[in-house]
């Protein structure tokens, strides 16, 4: 097994980096990029812990960045923009996403009603566009289109290491047991993810790992493993989750059956220990009612 899920440098260029999302390790990588002395971040903490993040990327020698890019514009990958800027005033952060995520961006008040999470308006973001290339200093970034679970999620490319980033696009594999798909609201579209799965086993024979938000490095066998697991169990969890809905639209209930099905043996989901799984699983059942799945 070949999973990475500690703070360092996994590959010549790459760094993860644990953001602790709700204070919990595990849940939020953030990755680095950095290739004759210029830093490329993906992705943001939550400002609750970006002074905790500044000070490991200190220790890593990893100060200043100089540019993010943002997967997509759900509130756990862009919260920390705003304060990350304030606290790095000796460099002028560039901020990118893919142009259709410039809007949310800029006018985030339908997604913090949906999520019920406050991120302040980002204002002078780059627009990117599949094909696009980001330079990092001889290092080259390629830009991909990877919609699906949101309408404005991008993956980068780096083939230099036979890497690739996709923020949620495709799986959360938070361990090797605790797996969740990427149905939620508000404008997640099935056909959209199915494209994704596709074009993600298209590059199968040009790289050997996968970074995930939720979470870590998933390489060699690992990677391949994600790939063979995406579809079936995109597919599988749903069909489940609206099975257990009909027979019983408790969340509680869903939660228990989802766990004993897909997470027994979870480490960070546990049966005494569920309300985080709760909470992923209700995002799920509102991403069945938006798609008109559940009615």
């Amino acid at each position: 097994m070949v999973f990475i899920n500690s703070d360092g440098k996994f590959n010549e260029n790459t760094y993860l980096i644990d953001a602790e999302l709700y204070r919990m390790k595990g849940n939020l990588a953030i990755y680095i990029i950095e290739n004759e002395n210029m830093r490329v971040m993906i992705d943001t903490p939550s400002d609750l812990m970006v002074r905790k993040f500044v000070k490991k990327i200190k220790e890593f020698g990893l100060y200043p960045i100089h540019k993010i890019i943002l997967t997509h514009s759900h509130f756990d990958h862009v919260q920390g923009v705003g304060k990350l800027k304030k606290l790095m005033q000796e460099t002028k952060i560039e901020v990118l996403a893919s142009e259709r995520a410039i809007d949310n961006l800029k006018n985030p008040d339908k997604l913090n009603k949906e999520f019920g999470y406050n991120v302040n308006p980002i204002d002078n973001v780059t627009p990117l566009k599949e094909g696009d290339i980001i330079d990092v200093n001889g290092l080259k970034l390629e830009i991909m289109n990877f919609f699906g679970h949101t309408q404005d999620s991008i993956a980068i490319l780096d083939r230099k290491n036979k890497n690739l980033f996709v923020g949620d696009a495709i799986i959360d594999r938070f361990d090797p047991e605790t797996a969740i798909p990427e149905f939620v609201p508000p404008d997640f579209v099935e056909s959209e993810i199915l494209k994704t799965f596709e074009k993600l086993r298209s590059l199968k024979n040009e790289l050997n790992s996968v970074c995930l938000a939720h979470f870590g490095v998933w390489k060699d066998d690992d990677f391949f493993g994600t790939l063979n697991k995406m579809e079936a169990f995109h597919f599988d969890t749903k069909e489940s989750i609206l099975k257990w809905y009909n027979e019983n639209p408790s969340l509680k209930y869903i939660t228990l059956k989802y766990h004993e099905k897909f997470t027994p043996d979870s480490k960070v989901h546990t049966k005494d220990n569920i309300r985080g799984l709760e909470l992923l699983i209700e995002w799920l059942i509102e991403g069945l009612k938006a798609t008109g799945d559940i009615k």
